[in-house]
Formats: structure tokens, sequence, C-alpha cells
């Protein structure tokens, strides 16, 4: 079906596979994710070939937890929860490495909450690299403390910052944001973190890498010493490792992942041919029957936003995200998508990492991601909780 498969034996330089040279400001070169592909390709299990068998029902939780979890669907738990869970209601410092869409955020979350319901005055903080992410993990929160009487709040960029003070006034018990937004209430007083007991970094590495090294360290000096500390990422590289470990005690590192990205993925070059247009080719690899719910990524925020102009004149039911986007209509365009009002959302990195969105058939890589690790997270948001899905990347 696509113009030219991509060849497994191609372009094996670690070099090609480990970066771009130059710079990341710099456009990709379209014969890196040859690469790519190569180092993702997966010929056995994910998971430490493990397979779990202990359900929700078997927590040493609070009935009332089990039952919320319940109702969310979820019954038997998944490696990083099992393995993850106990280890943080003992009390112990936590890294958990796992790929995309194995459970991160409940790994923390359910402990966390039966932390507050033995200890109402319990708090804990949690930063999220994306407003975005911080959301996703707030609507997460609510359905597993529904009829719990536990609180928590978000704090992020480009929402009233009177609305969050008033909301912090409150005392919630969980407070949620991203780093620069949670430096600003820190340095106007209205968010006080003597009392915190917990603090969950989620996709850290992205946090990191992404120059907020300094604003995190700067949060966590106002935490308290005695505290329990929670890492969760997908990929943790030798140097952000030693990051890590300045900021905990006597850790637990929890991997349950053995390669870069899952076996279930199917992932395809599509070459463009004949004078062809990525626009031409995006336009009729749109119009085949299987792509039912589909995650394009763009380089730019102006392209983005151009190339969802385009497909909407074509008739596509599509929505678009990126930085320059109001955090209001980010959010409508994902609760879209999510929903099916729109069958596409056209995409910057912004939603490469953490956005847990069901059914995504298809990731299209327009354009060529710029590193690695972005090709992973990027594919990422398709075959998510062991479902297939196929990532086409157009050179």
């Amino acid at each position: 079906m696509y113009n030219r498969p991509f060849r497994r034996n191609s372009y094996h330089s670690s070099s090609r596979v480990n970066r771009f040279s130059g710079s990341r400001n710099r456009a990709p070169n379209p014969a890196s994710i040859y690469a790519y592909i190569s180092k993702a390709s997966v010929q056995g299990p994910i998971i430490d070939q493990v397979q779990t068998t202990m359900q929700f029902n078997d927590l040493p939780i609070n009935d009332k937890l089990k039952n919320n979890i319940a109702h969310r669907g979820y019954a038997q738990l998944m490696p990083i929860q099992e393995k993850g869970i106990q280890a943080i209601l003992d009390g112990k410092d936590v890294i958990g490495i796992a790929n995309t869409g194995t459970g991160k955020t409940a790994a923390f979350l359910i402990p966390l909450i039966e932390k507050i319901i033995k200890n109402p005055t319990y708090r804990a903080l949690i930063i999220t690299p994306t407003r975005e992410l911080a959301l996703q993990i707030r609507d997460e929160l609510r359905s597993f403390v529904n009829g719990l009487s536990i609180y928590g709040t978000f704090c992020i960029g480009q929402s009233s910052m009177r609305n969050q003070i008033y909301e912090l006034r409150r005392n919630p018990h969980v407070v949620i944001g991203t780093p620069g937004r949670l430096k600003d209430l820190i340095e106007r007083r209205a968010l006080n973190l003597s009392g915190f007991k917990m603090i969950v970094l989620d996709e850290t590495d992205q946090m990191l890498n992404m120059g907020f090294i300094h604003d995190v360290k700067h949060i966590i000096s106002f935490l308290p010493k005695k505290r329990q500390s929670l890492f969760f990422s997908a990929t943790v590289s030798p140097e952000i490792n030693r990051l890590i470990q300045s900021f905990v005690v006597n850790p637990i590192t929890i991997s349950v992942k053995t390669q870069e990205t899952t076996s279930h993925i199917r992932q395809d070059v599509v070459r463009l041919t004949n004078g062809e247009s990525k626009g031409d080719v995006l336009n009729k690899l749109l119009r085949g029957e299987e792509f039912k719910k589909i995650l394009v990524f763009g380089r730019t925020k102006m392209g983005v936003e151009r190339l969802s102009r385009e497909l909407f004149s074509k008739g596509f039911r599509v929505a678009s995200i990126h930085g320059d986007k109001p955090q209001m209509k980010r959010q409508q365009a994902i609760r879209m998508f999510k929903e099916n009002v729109v069958s596409i959302l056209v995409a910057t990195d912004v939603a490469a990492r953490g956005l847990d969105i069901p059914n995504v058939t298809h990731v299209i890589n327009y354009d060529v991601p710029a590193t690695y690790e972005d090709y992973i997270h990027r594919i990422g948001r398709t075959g998510r909780a062991n479902n297939t899905g196929t990532a086409l990347t157009l050179v």
C-alpha cells in the first residue's frame, strides 16, 4: 500500500541512531529516519517477559478506591503498577521506567490517594512538562477520587492565575502543575510547599532535557527534606539519571521495558515519488479506509496551523494544537479528538509526550522528528495499552 517500505538492514551506523549531525533547531535530515526505525524494530516482547496476574481488587487499598478503579474499567495491573504501587505504599523513593502507554499515571496516583485516605493532611506535588499532561493527570485523579472528599488543583500557564491562587487557598491534597507556573506561584507566596510529603516528576527526561532543570531544582528546594520522591519516565539517560539521584534517597528503580518502543506498532516510511508533494501523499493516505483516528506531527507551529487549514479545506474533520494556540483552544482540540468529533489532530511535539488518547490508529510524521527520543514519543501515541497501531513517516 505504501510507496516504498523501509529496509531494516539499511543505515545501521550508531551515530545516525543516536543523534542528528548539527543543531536541534536545524531541519533534520530525512535519511536519519531509517536509522530510527531500524533501531526501534522489535523482535520479541517489550516487557521483561513478565505477564502480570495480580488484579486491582487484590491491592491493599480502600474499597471505595477499588470501586472507582473498577468503574474506570481497570481490572488487571500492568507491570509498572504491580511493581510500583506497593513500593510507593511502603514509602520508598521510586524511579519508574516504562514504555509510554503502560499505566505510569495510575501507578503513582493510586498509592498517593491511598495515603491521603489514611491521612487527610497528606499533600503531594506533581510536576509535568506540558499543560496537556497536567490536565490529563488531573482528570485521571478526579475519576479515582470520586466520592472520597479528596481535592486536587492544577497550575499551568495560559490559565487564570487568580483562579489558581484561589484554589490553592483551599489547601488541596494534590497540586498538579508545570514548572514555570509553579515557580511563579511560589514567588508570589501563593504556594507553600513546606507541608508537602510527596513530589512526583512525570516525564522526567523531557523536563530536565528541555531546560526545566533549574526551575525543578528551585521548586524542590522549598519541599521538606523528609519527603517521598517519585520519578516516572519512558526514557532515562545516564546524564538524567545522575540528576535524579541528587533528588532521592536510596531509590528503588523499577524498569519494565527492554526496548525503546513497542512491538505492536508497525513502522514504515512513505517516500514521495513522481514529483508528489507531502500534502498530496498525506491526502491520499488519510482517505484510506483503515485511517480512522490519526495524529499528524509537524515541526513548526506555523506549519501545523497551515496544514490543519489545508486539510479542513479538503473536507477532513481536523483540529490542531501547538504552543501558540490559547490553552482553552488546545484543550478543546484534544477533547474533540478524544470524543471523535474530529478524526485528525495535527500537532507539534507538544502532543508527543504523555497524552493518553485512546484508539489512535495511525501516527504520521509529516515532518521528520528532530531526535530519536522525539520519534519514540511521537509513535507512542498509537498502539497504547498493547493495542496495535501504525506509525508512518513521509520523506
